[in-house]
């Protein structure tokens, strides 16, 4: 009983940021500075919605933010998996040291690597196309280190022999043996993905010279004027961009549970 209060009280707290958002988003500036605050949401919501789609071009920017997050997601869980699956399960030349560096660039912070990259994408020619949001980003450190780490723990070598003596190649026991056990990992790798990219402000900022190519997050930050700024109006934009992150997550943990349900129930 106690365990069920305890974990009942952190669902409550774990959800309260999103509730208080709603009251904001459905308010009214004055409303978020008096004192003592309302507790209990306003009756300004859709107006406040209907502001944030005449102040900035909300659903070409979701478009935009869309394609990049899907697209993204989708090579970060192709490139890692391979080559979580390569550094895992095969042996090759300067493997150790291959995987070493990966993890410095791991700890380099992805600021000091701006400008290099910036340039590297102008000379492209990529800056102001939604090509610079995506390659660059379409593996990552991060994804081949998680992926690498469920690969040794959950993919036997005995279905590896068992796939050569029957004839597969690589790419055969990459898709037909591998892919079906990273499902919980790829479950997880590609909730994580989707919303780094889809929050991510500082490059999109950086690298998207067209504002008619912009995403969400730098559409959602010209609401937030220097005088005189409408925090009811912003908290209505962050409150329309953050739900299609609520269903993008319920679905990837109904999925990631499942998969990690039934990968227990089989050992």
């Amino acid at each position: 009983m106690c365990v069920r209060a305890v974990l009942l009280l952190g669902v409550l707290i774990s959800l309260f940021p999103f509730y208080w958002l709603v009251v904001m988003a459905s308010g009214t500036t004055q409303d978020i500075y008096g004192y003592p605050p309302k507790l209990v949401p306003g009756p300004h919501l859709l107006d406040n919605m209907s502001r944030v789609l005449d102040t900035i071009d909300f659903f070409g920017s979701l478009l935009n933010t869309v394609v990049v997050a899907v697209v993204g997601t989708a090579l970060v869980l192709f490139f890692d998996s391979l080559a979580a699956f390569a550094f895992a399960k095969y042996e090759f030349p300067a493997k150790k040291f291959l995987f070493g560096m990966l993890l410095v660039t791991y700890m380099i912070p992805a600021q000091l690597s701006l400008v290099p990259q910036f340039v590297t994408i102008a000379e492209f020619g990529w800056a102001g196309s939604l090509k610079a949001l995506i390659i660059p980003g379409a593996a990552n450190a991060f994804g081949i280190f998680w992926m690498r780490q469920y690969a040794q723990n959950s993919l036997p070598d005995e279905l590896l022999d068992a796939g050569r003596i029957d004839g597969a190649g690589f790419f055969r026991l990459y898709t037909q043996v591998a892919l079906p056990l990273f499902r919980p990992a790829l479950a997880f790798l590609g909730i994580f993905t989707f919303i780094g990219l889809w929050n991510d402000y500082i490059w999109p900022l950086v690298v998207m010279i067209d504002p008619e190519k912009v995403t969400l997050q730098v559409a959602l930050a010209n609401l937030n004027v220097l005088y005189n700024a409408d925090y009811a109006l912003v908290m209505a934009g962050a409150l329309m961009s953050v739900i299609p992150l609520i269903v993008v997550f319920l679905f990837g943990a109904r999925h990631f549970l499942r998969d990690l349900a039934a990968g227990a129930m089989k050992m």
